[in-house]
């Protein structure tokens, strides 16, 4: 069996109308740092007419501040793509029930060493103000509000609910969500993190719904991915890439590696099709 390093996928820009990644542990390197070799490559992509997909776990306010110097050029896919936004259209939302997330709030004050966040439209809602959860939080939150008590937030869309897990989400607090995977998405999105969207929010259903307003094919987008919550977006890419940091899982089921985020593959990747 060939080994996946070692494939060349062959494709050129005209075989590609969209190119979806990843931030963290993808595109970012381990820093959180976007390589500023990055924008040269996206004026390249621009210029072919090909579409960029940001797709990520973060909240939408602090992708648009990631990516600020083209922000009105990139398709946002937030929050695991339970929210979609392009030059502030809102292309798709799927919210979870205040009910369900009610449920969950209340088995994660059940977890030792864990902090439940409700991730609103309008802003993330936490109860704890401890400097090392705080410090996690703001590298993936814009806007974000301390409350006395989440089961009292009703005036927004819950867009997601995650559990950041000092402990490691994978062994600790995913468990005692798992028999949530039926009716909704229950992903380990990182080491200390866990995201539960409604059962029809994930990266992939961001990708149909992008490609369908593009009007682009499976076969003509490019995506990368490291983490369990990026299967579903490189199952809808024909030319899909696990990076070298990639959970086991990732790697199985993407067509091509591509090098590390510290070695900023995504750009490793692109610089070889325009070649």
């Amino acid at each position: 069996m060939l080994d996946k390093v070692t494939l060349k996928s062959n494709m050129t820009f005209s075989d590609i109308r969209m190119v979806a990644t990843d931030m963290d542990g993808t595109l970012l390197n381990s820093k959180h740092e976007l390589d500023e070799s990055f924008y040269s490559m996206f004026r390249k992509l621009k210029e072919h007419g090909i579409i960029f997909v940001a797709a990520s776990g973060r909240q939408y306010f602090n992708l648009t501040k990631t990516l600020d110097h083209i922000k009105d050029e990139v398709v946002f896919a937030a929050e695991n793509g339970s929210y979609v936004v392009y030059q502030g259209e809102e292309l798709h939302i799927q919210a979870i029930e205040g009910n369900i997330v009610r449920e969950l709030i209340l088995i994660s004050r059940n977890i030792p060493n864990t902090y439940p966040i409700i991730c609103g439209k309008k802003k993330a809602y936490v109860e704890s103000d401890q400097p090392e959860f705080i410090d996690r939080l703001k590298m993936y939150f814009e806007r974000y509000e301390i409350v006395n008590d989440l089961l009292e937030i009703k005036d927004d869309q819950f867009l997601k609910f995650t559990v950041c897990d000092l402990v490691g989400s994978e062994k600790n607090s995913y468990p005692h969500f798992k028999h949530y995977e039926e009716p909704l998405q229950v992903k380990v999105s990182g080491p200390i993190w866990l995201d539960i969207s409604h059962k029809k929010a994930n990266k992939g259903r961001a990708m149909e719904v992008i490609q369908e307003k593009f009007n682009v094919t499976p076969e003509q987008t490019l995506a990368f991915g490291d983490y369990l919550n990026d299967l579903e977006m490189l199952d809808k890419a024909h030319y899909s890439y696990a990076m070298a940091n990639a959970h086991p899982d990732v790697k199985k089921i993407a067509r091509f590696i591509a090098k590390s985020n510290d070695e900023n593959g995504v750009v490793a990747v692109l610089s070889e099709i325009t070649e």
